[in-house]
């Protein structure tokens, strides 16, 4: 087995990123890191609660290693998909017991926002349409000290104060003893900038929202990559790890 520190890691969204793409794409990627499964750490970082990601680990050919989930919220590590007690305690200090009722009670102003149907971890999560109407409703939500992510179109994320998916994914590298040089970062929405903003290597795979495009366009760690979704992984990820961490993010 090789080294934790020498292995590659790879954090990656899940919707329209390692999820992504055509199922010749899907297969390649999948198939690619399997037949190299010891040199690779996977992470999958994600909106999705641990319950669709558990059981999504039990259908694909790459089980992830360690699981970011509800937008940075949740953090599961290992085969047991036990808690780490330094994020756990960083979460909950953000975090308090009546946070959801104070939320709820402030969107219930706004009768566009519609809630989803599954949300764990600690966050507030609707849906929206109107982007003028989301807009006030953030504003509104952030003057109670919480953090709002719009992200997709549709997505309207109610998150503690300074957590999202990247600074979570620092946290985990640490309390793991993973190398931040041998990290690269895939994602397709704003709810992946934080990911970029980490300065970690990182590629936006190309069926990106504009809006995230635009955000990392001038980032000398992200790669825009042409292709969608498992193929824009793929690309970035044989490079990164073929050069052992040594990132060229405007790959020929």
């Amino acid at each position: 087995m090789v080294a934790d520190c020498k292995r590659t890691v790879l954090a990656t969204d899940l919707d329209g990123t390692f999820l992504g793409g055509g199922a010749s794409a899907r297969a390649q990627l999948y198939s690619w890191i399997a037949d190299r499964r010891e040199e690779f750490i996977v992470i999958f970082v994600s909106g999705r609660g641990l319950g669709f990601m558990r059981e999504l680990a039990d259908c694909l050919p790459v089980r992830p290693d360690h699981v970011i989930g509800n937008v940075g919220t949740s953090v599961a590590a290992g085969p047991d998909w036990c808690p780490l007690a330094d994020i756990e305690s960083w979460l909950d200090a953000r975090w308090p017991n009546d946070a959801p009722a104070r939320i709820a009670e402030v969107l219930a102003r706004y009768p566009g926002l519609t809630e989803q149907p599954v949300v764990e971890g600690r966050r507030v999560s609707r849906y929206y349409s109107d982007h003028v109407e989301a807009m006030a409703a953030q504003a509104d939500v952030e003057q109670l000290g919480f953090e709002v992510l719009l992200s997709d179109g549709q997505y309207f994320d109610v998150l503690p104060p300074g957590v999202r998916k990247g600074p979570t994914l620092l946290r985990t590298l640490t309390a793991l003893g993973l190398a931040r040089e041998r990290t690269l970062v895939a994602g397709d929405t704003l709810n992946d900038l934080s990911l970029f903003e980490t300065g970690l290597a990182g590629v936006a795979v190309g069926n990106s929202e504009p809006e995230l495009v635009h955000a990392v366009r001038a980032r000398p760690n992200v790669h825009l990559s042409a292709k969608p979704g498992a193929a824009g992984v793929l690309e970035a990820l044989r490079a990164f790890h073929e050069r052992g961490g040594l990132w060229e993010h405007r790959l020929s």
